[in-house]
């Protein structure tokens, strides 16, 4: 007896898009992490200096927060699949190149520059997918999609600090490893994602996003020009605390024994599966309440920032006072709480932005909120090299997470008001 399909296509293909495009995020962010875990072993292999070794972070963020916007525009005037294709496959090159460095050049260019170039075609127009295929379950979309952030920082986390553990040049295994399974993860979307139709424009635009018009619609809409304000603040603290946490953790506690790989994975996982169960109840919650409560999400999101921030500086402190088993204990609760508290946040940033603009600037929405967040995070992998104590530059974190929060108060106060007028943002 033939089998019939209850479901309609669209649902059945919206989550197989989503399950190709959490792979290919989840080694994104993942090759992200790789500079930062095996850090130790190329500091002691090039003889880097704190600031040089900040530099080739400071680098890709900065080159990302730059090239991003271009990408987000693009997203929404060509087909969407091929440029998560050609993005993914470009970082993976950048990943699998940096792999052959012999000092800091290589790595600024592999690392630095082809990678992050690759990565900022992925997010926008993968974000932007996802929110176009589910627009019922948008934020649970999009925190199923944001836990491949997690799962890859975690595991390229411990993977990396494994293989430097093995020998002089055992930390470019990862490189050469992540780089070629994203080559070939993106020849494996070629095959399997569509060409998704871009969304029909409004009544008396043109048929196509121009980048005059996305900008205009953009940069008129205060509140996404607040959550970029807060996104700069959550990108700066988070690229200082994944850069430095596994060298703050190898200093902190040398009477423990940490090796390269316990301290690399120590510095993530209880962050990120706090931030797991963040994400996990933000989304849920925002996408049941949002009917009954508008700016729901956004509410959540400022919360996420304001109580992150205490459980950041605790776990940044007290550790290098006590400096044995007991502070890494206080040092890791402390991080699996703020990063709970950062998975709310996480859960709802563009889900929030995405209700104030409309569908067909989605991309280039999200590559401006992106620029703006990346250039101004970019300074902090080497302004924390600067400091002579990790512990106080990590500590320095918790005030600009919770100046987000405040700033985040403010996009809600006039998105609230706006909403109620029937204005648009």
């Amino acid at each position: 007896m033939q089998t019939i399909d209850r479901e309609p296509p669209l649902q059945n293909y919206k989550w197989r898009a989503l399950a190709l495009l959490w792979v290919a995020f989840f080694l994104q962010q993942g090759s992200r992490q790789i500079f930062s875990a095996t850090l130790p072993a190329i500091q002691h292999a090039f003889d880097f200096t704190r600031p040089q070794a900040g530099l080739v972070a400071t680098v890709f963020t900065f080159v990302y927060g730059i090239c991003v916007p271009f990408a987000g525009l693009a997203s929404d005037i060509f087909r969407r699949k091929w440029m998560v294709v050609v993005g993914v496959a470009v970082f993976s090159l950048g990943i699998f190149g940096a792999g052959f460095a012999q000092g800091l050049a290589i790595l600024l260019a592999g690392y630095g520059i082809v990678n992050a170039i690759g990565q900022t075609f992925y997010y926008p127009a993968s974000t932007s997918l996802v929110s176009q295929l589910h627009s019922q379950t948008r934020a649970t979309a999009l925190g199923i999609l944001q836990l491949g952030l997690y799962a890859g920082i975690i595991l390229c986390s411990w993977t990396s600090g494994y293989f430097s553990d093995l020998g002089p040049d055992g930390w470019k295994m990862p490189f050469f490893v992540f780089g070629a399974l994203g080559v070939v993860w993106a020849a494996v979307m070629a095959l399997g994602l569509k060409d998704t139709p871009a969304p029909p424009p409004a009544t008396g635009a043109s048929a196509k996003a121009t980048p005059l018009e996305a900008l205009r619609v953009i940069l008129s809409n205060p509140v996404a020009l607040l959550i970029a304000l807060a996104f700069g603040a959550h990108v700066y603290v988070d690229v200082g605390y994944k850069t430095w946490m596994p060298d703050f953790l190898l200093g902190a506690f040398p009477t423990l024994g940490l090796t390269k790989a316990s301290a690399a994975l120590n510095a993530v996982l209880w962050h990120y599966l706090g931030a797991f169960l963040g994400v996990m109840v933000g989304s849920r919650c925002a996408d049941k309440l949002v009917i009954h409560f508008p700016g729901v999400r956004l509410t959540i999101c400022l919360l996420g920032m304001l109580v992150a921030a205490p459980f950041l500086f605790v776990g940044a402190l007290v550790p290098g006072w006590l400096g044995n088993s007991s502070g890494l204990a206080i040092c890791l609760a402390g991080t699996g709480l703020f990063g709970f508290f950062r998975g709310l946040f996480d859960s709802n940033l563009f889900a929030s932005l995405f209700d104030t603009v409309p569908q067909r600037y989605h991309a280039s929405a999200t590559g401006l909120i992106l620029c703006a967040g990346f250039v101004v995070g970019s300074v902090s992998g080497t302004l924390l090299g600067l400091f002579s104590e990790p512990r106080i530059a990590l500590a320095s974190l918790a005030p600009v997470y919770a100046l987000g929060g405040v700033v985040l108060f403010g996009a809600r106060r006039v998105y609230l008001p706006r909403l109620k007028e029937g204005r648009s943002c």
